[in-house]
């Protein structure tokens, strides 16, 4: 008779479906698959094309990874169907409805574990209910980060200290106090939660979530040990959090993954981009990409474009918006003159190739925790303006303790639709650009970022720090199956 001990270890993943989770949190799953772990992935309907394309070159290689997709609560919360992911919320009633609809999940994951008695269920950090779940079937919860150690280390100490309460003003600065390095924050920089009185859905399942850390097996971390060194230690011996860097996951992507990444164009769209960039020197485009959620409003996106054209930089642009008739956001034949120096793509770019071109020589980026990685394993220099979320903390990073970019200012947090106003004008965006492409600064900063390329591409080798990590995460839950 085969005993549990017998058996491939198997592992059910289940990703927060954001492109930002859902992407590193697959790039996750084809990796424990690469090693001879059994993966299976759950996802909802309208994500599951996006997780079969993904998995495709995986399963062709005969790695065991699987997808069991199941139904997303839209009617128990009264939302439409069809918003089963983060950018597809149009209004906040909706945003409250979705995160109470995420909740719910719980009632078709609990006997799916039951059916196939997995090892071991790693969970995003955005459902706080799947370690009572596991519990339920002696099996760990591991949760997934979607950000790295610095963060974790930084926003842990924040929201159990809470130095921002001794300020006077949300403008003025506090030291966050236990780090390896002195960072200093303002209230304007924080997550609203943080500062504000009030109990959203978010907010009780940011509470939730950081309740069920502390009771969970341990943490995943889609990074390298020599990016954030101090921060690994400080989190593992000062914190006391059980973790494994196991990156950057994305190097696993073969060059056909990287096309089809998140992919909502056609090949010729990834074509004409590349071709585009065959015809620059090297070291001389600049990339601009705010992620799958940032939604500037009209207002922001012209400040953006009148600073492209006064900068006389050659640029990607990637916009968050469809082409249609009326584009208020563009100056009057802004494309006929920049035809040649600049490019303009709508909605969805295949970013991984890009940023990996040699053309490319600065990344004008809002720091999410993917685009910070990815650029630092191309090898590229950021110009960072963030938005939200872990993104003021992923620019310290960048800015202050790895010197690989330089900050354009921002201040303030904004929402993920930020309409109204523009917060950056054209004149600060103009001067960043300037500053950085045609500055001595660059040079050195550009050598700093190589290094920690060849660093990234060694800690994923045979020997090296994430696989090493790895290796060691497989043994133990090996170990706990006997």
């Amino acid at each position: 008779m085969e005993t549990k001990t017998d058996q491939q270890l198997h592992i059910f993943f289940l990703p927060f479906m954001a492109q930002g989770h859902t992407l590193p949190m697959i790039d996750i799953a084809k990796l424990f698959a690469s090693r001879g772990v059994k993966s299976t992935l759950i996802t909802t309907p309208v994500n599951a094309p996006l997780f079969s394309k993904a998995i495709q070159t995986s399963k062709s290689l005969g790695f065991k990874i699987e997808l069991l997709v199941i139904k997303f609560p839209s009617t128990e919360v009264g939302l439409p169907e069809g918003i089963e992911r983060t950018n597809c919320r149009k209004n906040q009633e909706q945003v409250e409805k979705y995160f109470k609809a995420i909740t719910l999940l719980e009632q078709q994951v609990e006997p799916i574990l039951d059916q196939h008695r997995p090892h071991c269920l790693v969970a995003d950090s955005m459902f706080p209910w799947a370690t009572d779940v596991a519990a339920e079937f002696g099996i760990p919860r591991i949760i997934f980060h979607g950000p790295g150690f610095f963060f974790l280390c930084a926003s842990t100490t924040v929201m159990r200290y809470q130095p921002h309460r001794e300020v006077l003003s949300d403008s003025e600065s506090f030291v966050i106090p236990g780090l390896p390095d002195e960072i200093k924050m303002t209230k304007n920089k924080l997550a609203p939660f943080l500062t504000l009185d009030g109990e959203s859905e978010l907010i009780k399942l940011v509470k939730a979530s950081r309740e069920a850390e502390e009771r969970s097996y341990g943490i995943i971390v889609n990074c390298y040990y020599e990016l954030e060194a101090d921060y690994v230690d400080h989190y593992r011996k000062a914190l006391g959090k059980k973790s494994w860097h196991i990156g950057p996951v994305s190097l696993c992507e073969t060059e056909k993954d990287k096309a089809e990444r998140g992919r909502e164009g056609s090949v010729d769209e990834v074509h004409e981009c590349l071709n585009w960039l065959n015809s620059k020197k090297a070291n001389s485009v600049v990339y601009i990409c705010f992620g799958s959620l940032t939604n500037f409003g009209d207002c922001q996106l012209l400040e953006i474009a009148l600073a492209l054209q006064a900068s006389r930089q050659q640029f990607i642009w990637v916009v968050k918006t469809e082409k249609n008739d009326k584009e208020e956001w563009l100056p009057e034949e802004f494309e006929q003159r920049v035809e040649g120096k600049g490019l303009i793509i709508r909605g969805w770019a295949p970013q991984l190739l890009i940023l990996q071109h040699e053309a490319v020589g600065a990344f004008l980026t809002h720091c999410g925790w993917n685009s910070t990685l990815e650029g630092v394993c191309a090898g590229v220099p950021m110009i960072t303006w963030p938005v939200n979320a872990d993104q003021f903390y992923n620019e310290k990073l960048v800015t202050e303790i790895l010197g690989i970019g330089v900050a354009i200012g921002v201040q303030k947090w904004e929402h993920v639709s930020v309409k109204s106003k523009a917060s950056v004008k054209k004149e600060t965006i103009e001067k960043a650009l300037t500053g950085f492409m045609v500055g001595d600064e660059k040079e050195e900063i550009r050598s700093k970022v190589l290094v920690l390329r060849e660093l990234a591409r060694r800690a994923v080798e045979d020997g090296g720090s994430s696989f090493s990590d790895l290796t060691a995460l497989i043994e133990e839950l090996k170990s706990l199956g006997s």
